[in-house]
């Protein structure tokens, strides 16, 4: 008797989920109900949390003479050479923004789009060949309100589109699903009681809620999306209030400058693009530096302008902001911390209570606060009605922002999960729904 043939089964199609991250960005890929995170490649090791930031120098051999890096990769060849850099982070801040148009590195100009493509092809080459397969569907993650003075979404879309079509030469479908209805899924796949879940995404540029309906495991319809609302304040924004209070009263903020025979308050928007890791960067350029040299001469503390110059020209941005981030690291786990800056020709050492940072970013979560309670009219629900509030996000990690959530709903019902991979690990997920349209957000 013949033995039978053995039939070959062809592995169920894959589904890319892409979190693209102001501070950090996570892909992963589901099959048959299973997703798994994709490890990325990293100077110090394989991680499946990569740095979204980029790194720019000369380089004659280079196509275009100028070369580049991503992720961690970036970081370890800025700190080889910070002056002979461009170190670029919290990009993803300008996507929707049409007064941003380019940035200019070594003189050439770069829109956003093609240095979201750039990021993604070095994430690629360090995925291990995972991010060069053939998808069926590539579902990226949005937030539900963006970044900035009225922000365009339409605008950011088109920029989307744009960045991601490499991931999607294969003929794949790109959807785009709210970050925090990401989360939502991944926590459903941890339950299995019904639930009406309230997502609170806090990532670095925005902070995104969800309401969430999940039903019982084998249910036709697992998960049913409520309503939404987010704001544009986050970590990024809890970095500016330190910089505001401990660094910028040393470069000029609040001082003036002569205008022949009148004393004027030197212009606030220099201050807050420094304060701002999207544009920190790239006041890098000959106009603005012409202009802070022409206000340093006109200054009454002229020192002070000549320290933001220091600062901008020997590219000390990415320092600046490791310094913030280790004191606001230390502030969520101790009353105090320590500040402390050196770099050019600046060096800083503060003490920060717990209690002062926490009084400098009230406005803000005054206004995140407000979010919620949108998010809640949106589903049509009474906060009572809410069983779990599940936080995630590496911004959740911040004592008052958890605070929050303990005096609104008790700490009974609050969850947590991975802060930086759940939303990643919940968009394959979704990819793989019958009910994708559903989870869709509008072309908008």
């Amino acid at each position: 008797m013949t033995a039978p043939a053995h039939v070959a089964v062809a592995a169920p199609p894959a589904v890319l989920g892409f979190d693209f991250g102001t501070t950090n960005s996570v892909a992963a890929i589901a099959r048959g109900g299973e997703s798994a995170l994709i490890p990325i490649a990293g100077s110090d090791g394989a991680s499946s949390v990569f740095r979204s930031a980029l790194c720019f120098w000369q380089e004659e051999s280079a196509r275009g003479g100028l070369d580049s890096a991503a992720g961690p990769w970036a970081i370890a060849e800025y700190l080889d050479f910070p002056e002979g850099s461009r170190f670029l982070q919290s990009f993803k801040s300008v996507a929707a923004a049409p007064g941003f148009d380019h940035a200019t590195v070594f003189e050439r100009r770069f829109r956003f789009e093609e240095l979201g493509a750039r990021f993604l092809q070095h994430m690629i080459a360090r995925a291990g060949g995972a991010l060069d397969q053939s998808f069926t569907r590539i579902v990226v993650g949005r937030p539900v309100e963006w970044v900035g003075h009225r922000p365009d979404a339409a605008l950011a879309r088109h920029r989307y589109d744009a960045m991601f079509a490499p991931l999607a030469r294969s003929g794949a479908e790109i959807h785009y699903v709210y970050e925090p209805l990401g989360a939502a899924f991944s926590y459903a796949a941890a339950i299995d009681q019904p639930a009406t879940v309230l997502v609170a995404d806090f990532g670095g540029g925005t902070s995104d809620f969800s309401v969430v309906r999940i039903e019982a495991p084998g249910a036709p319809r697992r998960c049913v999306p409520l309503g939404h609302a987010g704001v544009g304040i986050a970590g990024d924004r809890f970095d500016y209030r330190l910089v505001d209070h401990l660094v910028m009263p040393l470069l000029g903020k609040g001082g003036q400058y002569r205008s022949f025979d009148k004393v004027l308050e030197i212009p606030a928007g220099y201050f807050s693009d420094f304060g701002d890791w999207s544009r920190l960067a790239l006041m890098r350029n000959r106009r603005t530096l012409a202009e802070l040299e022409k206000l340093r001469r006109a200054a009454l503390d002229p020192d002070a302008i000549g320290r933001m110059i220091a600062v901008i020209e020997q590219e000390q941005g990415y320092r600046l902001y490791d310094a913030v981030a280790r004191a606001k690291r230390d502030l969520s786990t101790s009353d105090q911390a320590q500040f402390v800056f050196e770099g050019g020709g600046l060096r800083i050492e503060a003490e920060v209570d717990r209690r002062d940072f926490e009084a400098w970013i009230a406005p803000d979560i005054a206004r995140i606060d407000a979010a919620v309670d949108r998010a809640l009219v949106a589903a049509g629900i009474e906060a009572a009605a809410v069983d779990r509030i599940f936080l995630t996000g590496g911004t959740s990690l911040t004592p008052r922002i958890r605070r929050l959530f303990v005096e609104r709903f008790g700490e009974e019902r609050l969850a947590t999960g991975d802060a930086l991979t759940s939303i990643a690990h919940g968009l394959a997920l979704i990819g793989e729904s019958p009910d994708l349209a559903a989870w869709s957000s509008t072309p908008a």
